[in-house]
């Protein structure tokens, strides 16, 4: 297991001998982020680092079960000394805050009612040798288990001729997932996996590639699952772990469903207290 420490958010060569001076943007938030890594003490088990091309265009294709997922990729992707571009919601490049280290970072805005100009910026970044991240679920999976898979990214690796690099992220649910509460717990184990990379065959069409891409990354998922170092302390604990292993998680038909209504605009959501009420109600407890 790795944990980050102070040595390495100021090592001169971490990014290598030679970095790009247009991604000194990304290279502060890299070093703020082992900085987090460090104060929290994650644990990191990752495997297959290799497979990131130190040259190059690569699409890393991964699954999605926390808001940390992005982090905890690209620290995959530092032994090789690359920065991964992901593709990210069109929102968060509109936050005042997240917004201009997103873009002085190159990463990619994807508008769901334009997602054509964002599949062009992904492409033209492939065949311009960069690193692409996307997460092809399109939102997180609250079953834990790898839902559909939206074709962009097999489409994204046909159109560039680049290798997708299937990957699986596993333990940052424990931190900050959909639904649940944000944890900061000391010490959480996570495991990031990254596979052999897959390449298109002459004359592979675009959902066969997919159909490739998705039968790894659950295998890469399971492996991660199964070799995880935690297993939860209690029936109340266990809800970070998918039905199919124990798990209180709802099971993927259960996730689909809500996802359904949440997408047609009819979850019904409870009502915030007022700050000053909230208040109130804790200085009652005392």
């Amino acid at each position: 297991m790795y944990t980050a420490s102070w040595r390495d958010v100021v090592r001169r060569d971490l990014f290598g001998p030679s970095p790009d001076p247009r991604d000194k943007p990304y290279r502060f938030v890299d070093r703020a982020v082992l900085l987090v890594f460090t104060a929290f003490g994650f644990r990191f088990d990752i495997r297959g680092s290799e497979h990131v091309p130190v040259n190059g265009g690569a699409i890393i294709s991964s699954n999605h079960v926390s808001f940390f997922d992005f982090m905890f990729l690209g620290l995959a992707a530092l032994p090789q000394h690359r920065m991964v571009r992901f593709m990210a919601k069109a929102a968060v490049f509109g936050h005042w805050f997240a917004g201009p280290f997103m873009r002085a970072m190159q990463h990619i805005p994807v508008d769901r009612k334009a997602g054509a100009a964002a599949f062009e910026s992904a492409v033209r970044a492939l065949k311009d040798g960069e690193v692409v991240g996307v997460f092809p679920e399109a939102t997180i999976s609250t079953s834990f288990t790898v839902k559909d898979l939206k074709a962009g990214a097999a489409r994204m690796a046909v159109d560039a001729g680049v290798p997708i690099i299937p990957a699986a992220v596993w333990g940052g649910q424990r931190i900050a997932t959909k639904g649940h509460k944000v944890q900061w717990r000391r010490g959480v184990p996570v495991t990031v996996i990254l596979g052999e990379p897959i390449v298109a065959e002459p004359g592979e069409r675009p959902q066969a590639l997919l159909r490739r891409t998705k039968a790894a990354m659950e295998a890469l998922l399971d492996e991660a699952q199964r070799s995880y170092p935690e297993q939860p302390s209690g029936t109340d604990d266990s809800w970070w772990l998918p039905a199919h292993l124990g798990g209180t998680a709802p099971t993927p038909e259960e996730a689909a469903s809500s996802d359904a209504v949440r997408a047609a605009g009819k979850e019904v959501t409870a009502a915030r207290p007022h700050p000053a009420k909230r208040l109130l109600t804790r200085l009652r407890r005392r």
